[in-house]
């Protein structure tokens, strides 16, 4: 009596437990394009955040420092939702790989669970099998040594009283000798399952055992996974409330930004009037210097005429490098303003727009990269109009460098630490005039630099030969 179904079964299980010993990775959704669409999306949106933030910084130039916190943190969580929404997309899709994994393990595991009662129960009812061929054995043992043991064809001949009987006899016995070779071979063929079924059982035992730290290992991920992607979504929730906040607070205050800008305004156009004062009060100066210089020329001409001496050459002229009455100023003019070499550019001249408020203002010159309490030197040689503070510019120094292609020339030094120089003294090219800061209304240490032709700003960059 062969348990054939219950053996193949235990192959199948074994087949199917050796199928899941091959194959240890685990599939995962093809998923990963889209991580990597949206990675590459919230690095650009991060990238052009960025630079509206510059933007609004430079719009939000004048305005009271706590306002221009309020936008700038507004501008700088907007940049950080498109990262914290990937990192929650990200933990979401780690959570979910970490779940699907350990779901598999646990399948696996279960399964083992299952081959392993499969192969037992086989064994028992194999083990049960033998113990009945067994005890058969022992009871036709047991009747030979009762009749003698004599079980031969001889004495069945002796032993039959007729023909018939002899054939029964005969019949009888080979049919005795038949069963008895097959209950031993049943035996041994039962023994033999037995043994490679216990074999693939402690086999089957080992996978369980390996499988049960596997399946551990892969819960605790799947709770790391999913503690992490619930944090990373109490982040976001985080950012987003915030915004929510700031932006009620910026548009609540929206009537004092744009006051305050007006402010910023005129304080601009009130340093544009009293630079073309100044400038006109300077060239009133000069001209009147050159007027009595002239003078003093013609009456040594004169003198020198009347005694018969050599007559003494003019030196009228200026300082512009040749007139040059229409159109804009031309050329790299100004030499480095600043300790760092080469210069860096931060911020633009030019319109800005506030993204939060919507409104544009210019950027009237243009930010240079320096280091809180570095240099500055004057870009060109003149006369300083003033070093003071000015609201929005923090301490500004003036210089006026005269005319240059018919035009007048001054530039702005502006967010000083502190100036060096005084009103009325003469500076040269590259001399120190102060040390950059942070005053005024500024979010970091720079130098503002502003160029002035004819008493309105014009880009700088050119004029700086960048």
């Amino acid at each position: 009596m062969r348990p054939v179904s219950l053996r193949l079964s235990a192959t199948a299980a074994m087949a199917a437990l050796a199928a899941g010993i091959t194959f240890t990775s685990l599939a995962t959704p093809a998923a990963g394009d889209s991580i990597d669409d949206r990675r590459a999306a919230a690095e650009k949106a991060q990238k052009a955040n960025e630079k509206e933030r510059a933007d609004a910084e430079d719009a939000m130039e004048g305005i009271d420092d706590k306002l221009q916190a309020t936008s700038d943190r507004l501008l700088e969580i907007k940049s950080q939702i498109p990262a914290a929404q990937l990192k929650l997309d990200e933990a979401n899709a780690a959570r979910d790989k970490a779940q699907r994994e350990a779901q598999l393990v646990a399948q696996r595991l279960q399964d083992a669970k299952d081959q392993a009662t499969t192969l037992s129960t086989s064994i028992e009812k194999d083990s049960a099998e033998a113990t009945k061929m067994r005890a058969a054995i022992g009871q036709m043992a047991r009747e030979a040594y009762r009749t003698g043991g004599a079980v031969s064809g001889v004495a069945a001949v002796l032993d039959a009283t007729s023909t018939d009987d002899f054939v029964e006899r005969y019949g009888m016995m080979t049919t005795a000798l038949r069963t008895q070779a097959q209950v031993l071979d049943d035996l041994r063929t039962s023994e033999a399952t037995n043994k490679n079924a216990n074999v693939r059982l402690g086999a089957v035992q080992d996978r369980i055992g390996e499988l049960k730290e596997q399946a551990d290992e892969k819960a605790a991920e799947a709770q790391t996974a999913a503690t992490s992607a619930a944090n990373a979504r109490k982040a976001l929730d985080a950012l987003v409330a915030e915004q929510e906040s700031k932006q009620q607070t910026l548009e609540s205050q929206k009537a004092q930004v744009l006051q305050q800008i007006k402010k910023a305004e005129n304080e601009a156009k009130t340093l544009e009037s009293d630079l073309k004062a100044a400038i006109a009060a300077q060239k009133k100066r000069d001209d009147e210097a050159a007027r009595k210089k002239a003078e003093a020329e013609r009456k040594a001409r004169e003198e020198a005429e009347k005694a018969g001496k050599p007559v003494p050459p003019s030196t009228g002229g200026d300082d512009d490098g040749g007139t040059k009455p229409s159109g804009s100023i031309s050329g790299a003019i100004f030499s480095n303003p600043t300790s760092v070499s080469p210069i860096h550019v931060t911020s633009e001249y030019g319109m800005r727009f506030h993204p939060i408020l919507h409104y544009w203002r210019l950027h009237a010159g243009i930010d240079l990269r320096t280091w809180c309490d570095t240099k500055v030197y004057a870009a060109r040689s003149g006369t300083v109009l003033w070093s003071k503070y000015r609201f929005g510019y923090g301490n500004q120094v003036m210089v006026s460098s005269g005319t240059y292609q018919g035009k007048s020339l001054a530039e702005s030094y502006n967010h000083l630490t502190r100036g060096v120089v005084s009103s009325g003294q003469h500076v040269a090219q590259g001399q120190l005039i102060g040390y950059s800061g942070n005053t005024g209304t500024s979010a970091a240490c720079h130098l503002h630099f502003e160029v002035y032709v004819n008493g309105s700003t014009v880009n700088p960059r050119p004029l700086l030969g960048l």
